[in-house]
């Protein structure tokens, strides 16, 4: 009959689109497995959130957690032993904002270099420049009007002209207290230094006429 419709082809089927959306649906879950089974495998380790001069202290406020990937090569030091850490272990070397913790960057050994030594003074305001920081290469001037100690020509000792210079190459291995926010306190500072100059610095720290100034590092 003229007024019959003709019967529609059928709905072509497209089953290449079928399985590529059923394979996408397999490869996100496959992915979210993985990322599950990676996070299963993840320890927490110690992560360094500011310089720390090589053989000084690490404290706690240097510290932070953060999960790397587990590595039977890597010896990562996990963030449960950083009281440890804190107590009985020493950088080898300078570290870095950023860093992750390794044990062999660690030692429980004295690290100062042959011939060097540890000499604290403490500093008057003016006696060390803005943003004073551990890990700052300085010279240290004598900067007082008599003997550093008073007693200098009795020991026998050379005494220092005002304004000698004392070392030029001394690194600042701490800061101590408040690091001198406090206006008229005074700012402790552990220096190291080669022994050679250790008599004169000390004379000068005793009286409280050493004066610090931020210099370049001597070249490698």
């Amino acid at each position: 009959m003229a007024g019959d419709r003709l019967p529609a082809p059928p709905r072509e089927r497209k089953p290449a689109l079928a399985a590529l959306a059923a394979l996408l649906v397999l490869i996100g879950a496959l992915g979210a497995t993985v990322l599950v089974m990676r996070a299963g495998d993840r320890v927490e380790a110690i992560r360094i959130t500011e310089r720390v001069p090589m053989g000084q202290q690490i404290p706690e406020s240097a510290m932070e957690s953060v999960l790397v990937a587990e590595d039977d090569a890597v010896s990562y030091v996990r963030w449960e032993q950083r009281q440890t850490v804190m107590e009985s272990l020493r950088p080898t070397t300078d570290l870095v904002a950023g860093t992750v913790l390794v044990g062999e960057m660690l030692t429980g050994e004295p690290t100062l270099p042959e011939g060097e030594v540890m000499v604290g003074v403490s500093l008057q305001p003016g006696q060390f420049p803005s943003g004073l920081e551990a890990g700052d290469t300085v010279a240290a001037y004598w900067v007082g009007d008599d003997g550093p100690a008073g007693n200098a020509e009795q020991e026998g000792a050379q005494q220092p002209d005002q304004d000698t210079l004392l070392t030029d190459s001394a690194q600042v291995a701490a800061i101590h207290g408040d690091g001198g926010g406090s206006g008229n306190s005074t700012l402790p500072v552990t220096l190291r230094v080669d022994e050679a100059v250790v008599a004169e610095l000390t004379r000068a720290a005793a009286a409280g006429d050493v004066s610090l100034v931020v210099v370049a590092a001597p070249a490698e």
